[in-house]
């Protein structure tokens, strides 16, 4: 009797906190949801009932994450069997993908920019045959990315917060495969759309298991997978460090990969070209979040006590994808392939406050992340607008001379141009600011160095497209601005409000940011 009552005990179910997950679970059933209405309902009222749905979705998971942070724990609290911390650092990343996820949410919804919507009525048809010409000016949209952005944004939530290895590769599987889906339904362009899911799904394959072989070591060296064991494994073991740093070293890679830090970069300029625009707003704002709240937690909780072994590579790593990404942006003569080369840039200023480990580097990255999701989300809606016959006009040269044609649509990406190279009054001063800050009190001055060189050579390529703009003839048979709809408008106004006002008043975001650590 005395062992089944033990039985009973051991298989007793754990304690859930449903208010804290309740974004969580809000997310993932409404992404459930929509695919229930995808398969119901006619094809003509689904695009309405979808948007409906996802923005509701949104809201609804905002609402439930302010109650729950008006009555949390000081100090978080973790739930699901050890499995989820909720800190004050998961609340801030939640909130940030929330709204980003609304702003991408607009983007995608939007048809009046690109009559139909910017993805493809039937993605099965072949690029480049009668069919697919046919079907680009049609009105139908392929409808089920929006139950693939709920999932996508529902495994990034769970990634940030994943208290064990086991759980983040699981969120981490969740937030991709929907995002290499999204990225072949491109309407106009399907072939270059297609190459870039494939070769993301091909690359984000490779990434994927170098991150679970790392686990798989990890679990050999720390008997366990959860972040707390590894970094008491860490304090004092009689375990081989081959395997803690093999592990690692695997982990990190399916990390930064993820996060389009280079080298790790590869897929970054293809999958944001080849892709459609609001995907690769989605993409650069939504997934960069969730990449660096997962990279902040590892490092923060799990490696923290055994930094002085891998902190020099990460340094290296660091200064590589701030080079490659300053560098190589200068030679670039697509608008959206000099933005993901700009992305690389921004990973490397963001992995030097990741590896300051200090509270000063924590918040400083996470409002790094938010300055630099809205900027981002706001930029490619601008992208979005300028076009020709055959679609967006992202070579340089059809800029030319576009302050002549719209000055508000010149005006708004000057803007944002000199928020992502850092100019003052912008959040991407205070963003580097931070972040520099924090790494100098961390001692790790000739890192700082490297990023204000690499943040002066980044400039220049800024600058260009904005000297581009003003001081060129537009050329006669130019691109149009597109007057964007009410979805894009809203959007693009969030991304450029959010800017200006982290750049002029940033004391309440950046307090927030810093209001606590990670618990485990």
């Amino acid at each position: 009797m005395t062992d089944l009552l033990a039985q009973a005990q051991r298989l007793q179910a754990p304690e859930i906190d449903y208010l804290a997950v309740a974004p969580i679970l809000i997310v993932l059933g409404a992404a459930c949801l929509s695919v229930l209405v995808e398969a119901f309902l006619p094809k003509a009222q689904r695009w309405s009932s979808q948007v409906v749905l996802t923005l509701l979705t949104l809201v609804a998971a905002g609402i439930a994450l302010i109650v729950h942070a008006k009555d949390a724990l000081p100090q978080g609290l973790v739930t699901l069997a050890g499995t989820v911390a909720v800190d004050k650092p998961v609340i801030f990343l939640w909130a940030t993908l929330l709204v980003l996820g609304l702003g991408a949410v607009l983007l995608i919804a939007d048809r009046s920019v690109e009559p139909g919507g910017a993805f493809v009525a039937e993605a099965s048809v072949l690029p480049g045959t009668k069919q697919d010409r046919a079907q680009a000016n049609r009105l139908g949209m392929q409808t089920e990315v929006f139950p693939l952005t709920l999932f996508a944004l529902g495994g990034m939530m769970v990634f940030v917060a994943a208290n064990d290895l086991l759980t983040m590769f699981i969120a981490l599987e969740v937030l991709s495969l929907p995002l290499y889906l999204m990225c072949g339904l491109a309407r106009r362009r399907r072939l270059l759309s297609q190459e870039a899911a494939v070769k993301y799904f091909l690359l984000g394959a490779f990434a994927s298991a170098f991150f679970l072989y790392g686990v798989a070591l990890l679990y050999g060296y720390a008997g366990s997978v959860k972040l707390a064991d590894i970094a008491a494994a860490t304090s004092g073991t009689d375990r081989s460090d081959t395997l803690l740093y093999a592990g690692f070293g695997l982990l990190v890679v399916g990390l930064l990969f993820k996060a389009s830090v280079g080298p790790f970069h590869a897929w970054t300029p293809d999958v944001y070209q080849g892709a459609p625009t609001p995907v690769t707003a989605f993409m650069a704002a939504c997934t960069k979040v969730a990449a660096f709240g997962g990279i902040l937690r590892v490092l923060f909780v799990a490696f923290e006590r055994s930094s002085w072994e891998w902190n020099g590579v990460l340094w290296g790593v660091a200064i590589a994808s701030m080079v490659i990404g300053a560098v190589l942006g200068l030679t670039q003569t697509d608008v959206k392939r000099m933005i993901a080369y700009s992305s690389v840039a921004h990973a490397g200023f963001l992995l030097v406050g990741s590896i300051s480990l200090s509270q000063q580097g924590l918040s400083g990255t996470m409002f790094y992340l938010m300055a630099y999701g809205f900027t981002t989300i706001a930029a490619f809606g601008v992208v979005s607008l300028v076009r020709n016959a055959d679609g967006e006009a992202t070579h340089l040269s059809q800029w030319a001379g576009l302050a002549k044609r719209s000055p508000v649509t010149a005006a708004v990406f000057t803007f944002l141009l000199l928020a992502l190279a850092g100019i003052p009054l912008t959040s991407g001063f205070i963003g580097k600011f931070v972040v520099f800050a924090a790494a100098l009190e961390s001692g790790m001055a000739p890192l700082v160095v490297v990023a204000l060189i690499a943040s002066a050579v980044a400039a220049f390529f800024y600058l260009r497209v904005i000297v581009l703009m003003y001081f060129s003839e537009p050329a006669a048979d130019g691109p149009t601005v597109s007057v964007p709809g009410s979805m894009t408008t809203i959007a693009i106004t969030l991304g450029v409000a959010i800017t200006l006002v982290l750049g002029v008043y940033p004391r309440y975001a950046l307090e927030w940011a810093g209001a606590g650590g990670f618990i485990f």
